[in-house]
């Protein structure tokens, strides 16, 4: 919501007028005198966005997946194409004008919304959409969305969560860098490159924060600089506060309470929120512990960043800082087969660290402290090239996924545990499937890309028939049920959706649909 724009101090007036209204003996409200102060001072929620045409929208357009054969799918594949008008917005001049009055962040350019309750940009949300404007031919439109996130990251020093002033004390996965490399891959653009490498460098800076990174001392004598989650916010977050409270309300000290909103927002910042993957006790949400784990994935993103930085520099001629990535991704390979790697498993998986560690003081590696419960992300690595490459490799961690219980007959579930929680069994999200289909089908394994295709061939019937029963493409779906969306967590399931759109789009464009197969569930 927006604050209405009374007088230029609007925000002190609006509390004033609050606490004017009459209250009973505990400080309650009326319904009535409640619903009359909202209505005076508070805008709706969505007015501080207008909708705006992309500027290369084409209903059809050309080249448009070629590999599409079959007339059912491709009907429907360019109604998800369509869905980018749908979710194409820009700030109103009313959030530019005073921005004091709105938790709206003014953004230079028009960008795209995931969709239903999320209407403002998300970060890593971001990358998957722009995958799939790129098979949309929309290349202005997807470096509108780099642009806004490079002046979020010029301001703040580091990309946001989302663009509103209450996501500024955290961020979320960084895949800036693939963004920007997936659309020099196709334009060839220098200008976004030479635009994007300092700010790249700042957002690597942050990362690698003293808050961000431990340091792990392994068998073989060597430390390893890695990385986590940890919001600088140690209160109820603003968006959730009522709900923050109410499971905080379980502590009774005040330091425990701060550590538990430090716990949630730092969850927040990893997206996957909420799991058990982050729960010392998987029955107690409490005991969220993400600022004690090494996250797999958020190295594995970062990695992709070193490798990507090294890319760019070489573009434009910054040898010496193509160099010092290579290096520093090459150092963080070790880490990843002497941290995360586990061999009887056939998988990389999430480190804890032991209570009370200080970032500075290195930690002898455990073997007891890998996480070996199994979750989606532990094939993520899979994603980066340095991985996908090695072939014995990717057919070793392509038999531990098969057996692993994770494929479903609809996808890649994301855990083995069904919490309640909606990053847990049986939900599926596109961003998992995508990243791991990737990195499967870039392998030179003919067994891994076999996988590969399969498993996006699942994930495009699900989303088929569900957008055929509902009429709208789904934030997450239930794999065990082709067909069916995704439930759980703490809001109602949402729909629109960005980054289901994105990958859909993605997989029909890599992988096609034969003429004569049939998409619906088998």
């Amino acid at each position: 919501m927006a604050a209405a724009n009374h007088s230029p101090s609007s925000p002190y007036s609006c509390v004033k007028a609050f606490d004017e209204i009459s209250k009973t003996e505990n400080g309650s409200v009326s319904t009535k005198d409640f619903e009359e102060f909202i209505g005076k001072w508070f805008k709706s929620a969505g007015e501080d966005l207008v909708y705006v045409e992309p500027m290369d929208f084409e209903t059809e357009p050309h080249g448009f997946l070629p590999k599409v054969e079959n007339p059912e799918v491709r009907a429907w594949a360019l109604e998800v194409h369509g869905l980018w008008k749908k979710l194409s917005r820009a700030v109103s001049s009313s959030v530019h004008d005073h921005p004091e009055l709105h938790t709206l962040l003014p953004l230079p350019v028009p960008g795209m919304i995931p969709g239903s309750r999320f209407r403002e940009v998300y970060y890593w949300d971001s990358y998957w959409v722009i995958r799939g404007l790129l098979a949309s031919k929309m290349h202005e439109t997807a470096k509108a969305i780099v642009t806004n996130l490079i002046s979020l990251l010029d301001t703040y020093g580091y990309v946001l969560n989302g663009a509103r002033a209450y996501y500024t004390n955290r961020s979320q996965p960084p895949l800036l860098s693939a963004m920007v490399y997936e659309i020099y891959n196709r334009t060839g653009d220098v200008d976004l490159v030479k635009k994007a490498l300092p700010a790249l460098l700042k957002e690597y800076q942050f990362w690698n924060s003293e808050i961000h990174t431990m340091i792990i001392h392994d068998a073989e004598n060597c430390n390893h600089s890695l990385n986590r989650y940890y919001a600088m916010w140690n209160k109820p977050r603003p968006e959730a506060s009522a709900i923050d409270k109410r499971f905080a309300s379980k502590f009774l000290n005040v330091n425990e309470k701060q550590k538990f909103y430090r716990e949630l927002a730092s969850t927040a910042e990893s997206g996957w929120d909420f799991s058990t993957r982050w729960m010392r006790n998987p029955s107690e949400f409490t005991s969220l512990s993400t600022t004690t784990i090494l996250p797999v994935d958020l190295n594995a993103f970062i990695l992709r960043m070193e490798l990507d930085i090294a890319f760019f520099a070489k573009i434009v001629g910054e040898d010496a800082i193509a160099e010092d990535f290579l290096t520093a991704s090459h150092t963080r390979k070790k880490a990843f087969n002497s941290v995360f790697w586990n061999e009887n498993m056939g998988q990389w998986v999430d480190y804890w660290l032991n209570y009370g560690a200080e970032p500075k003081e290195p930690q002898t590696w455990e073997a007891q402290n890998q996480n070996q419960n199994v979750f989606a992300s532990n094939f993520v690595p899979l994603w980066i090239d340095l991985f996908n490459s090695d072939t014995p490799l990717v057919e070793k961690v392509t038999r531990s996924l098969q057996s692993s219980g994770l494929l479903c007959a609809a996808g890649i579930a994301t855990s083995l545990t069904n919490s309640g929680h909606q990053w847990d069994f049986p939900n599926g999200w596109a961003p998992i499937q995508h990243m791991i289909v990737e990195g499967l089908w870039r392998s030179a394994s003919t067994e891994a890309r076999k996988v590969a295709r399969d498993i996006a061939e699942r994930w495009i019937r699900a989303n088929y028939v569900a957008y055929k029963k509902t009429g709208t493409m789904h934030e997450k779906y239930n794999v065990e049920k082709c067909g069916e969306y995704g439930a759980g967590g703490i809001y109602r399931p949402q729909t629109g959706f960005g980054w289901s759109n994105g990958v859909v789009l993605t997989f029909l464009e890599e992988f096609g649909w034969p003429k004569d197969q049939n998409i619906d569930c088998n």
